[in-house]
């Protein structure tokens, strides 16, 4: 029996030219207007009546939000910057490796050839992949209105599933990066080994000297109604030796902060030991080189 294929529900569409007119339209029609980025979540849940809109508002003829450049201490990439332009830029690739390697294992190429990382971030699954890379390099989001702009912290963007900070009236335009000393590095586990949704990713970022961790930051996507940091692994390592056992014990402590559910992925239960080898794994990474780093999946 053939799948029923739905038509779109009815709404207006406009495809402004400038950033100034896509905010006129957002102000003047507030929660009945959607912005179209890549469109790989919005087509789909307009065509199941999970989402509705009085106006479709496309950004795709704006250019100005589509750039990666660094500028002073930061590394600024255009909230429409797709995610296989991000893949492929020497310069994220050098100063946010943990991004790069999130994307480079998330979706299909078409996919991440459409997607932006503005509507990654937007959508605000709690799996969403570039966000524990985004975290643990202690990027910002700038949000664009009318009436101004603001600089929102990442870790302040995601208040629940499906939900953050950001008002109807506003665009997420570009994302800000630190330009940091250290490594970084991204794991995720999913149930095939590519193109998979992910049942725990962890990434983290860490600076150390003298064979101590100056400086760690370690976060989780799919394992809490939001993506996470994990603060107790991070105080307990920060200052403290790099070696496979400190990391390892913990490691332990991110079971304590992690709120997983049970799904048709995986359960609570395999979530949460899953959080702990990950954040293990990806610390090896950062900490060790490589060391006690290799990849799982699920067979």
């Amino acid at each position: 029996m053939e799948a029923e294929v739905r038509p779109l529900p009815k709404f207006d569409y406009v495809a402004p030219s400038s950033l100034s007119e896509a905010l006129k339209l957002l102000r003047d029609y507030q929660d009945g207007a959607k912005v179209l980025a890549g469109g790989t979540d919005l087509v789909i849940r307009l065509k199941k009546r999970l989402a509705f809109a009085d106006v479709i508002v496309d950004l795709n003829r704006i250019s100005e939000l589509s750039c990666i450049e660094s500028v002073g201490d930061h590394l600024h990439i255009g909230g429409l910057t797709r995610l296989a332009q991000i893949k492929e830029s020497p310069i994220v690739k050098d100063r946010a490796s943990a991004l790069v390697q999130a994307i480079s294992i998330m979706a299909a190429p078409p996919i991440r050839n459409r997607g932006t990382i503005g509507g990654n971030l937007c959508n605000s699954s709690p799996a969403a992949d570039t966000a524990p890379p985004l975290l643990v390099l202690d990027a910002s989001v700038k949000l664009l209105s009318v009436d101004g702009e603001r600089v929102v912290p990442l870790s302040q963007f995601f208040v629940g599933p499906e939900e953050n900070v950001a008002r109807a009236d506003e665009i997420l335009t570009e994302v800000m990066i630190p330009l940091q000393e250290g490594s970084s590095a991204f794991i995720k586990l999913g149930r095939r080994k590519a193109f998979t949704l992910s049942v725990v990713s962890v990434a983290a970022y860490a600076m150390a000297n003298s064979g101590k961790f100056d400086e760690v930051r370690v976060a989780l996507g799919a394992v809490a109604p939001t993506p996470i940091r994990s603060l107790k692994v991070e105080e307990a390592l920060t200052g403290g030796g790099v070696s496979e056992k400190t990391i390892q014990e913990s490691a332990e402590l991110v079971k304590m902060e992690v709120n997983p559910i049970t799904d048709v992925r995986a359960s609570a239960e395999y979530r949460r030991e899953m959080s702990y080898v990950l954040t293990k794994r990806v610390l090896g990474k950062v900490g060790l080189g490589g060391k006690n780093a290799s990849k799982i999946q699920i067979e």
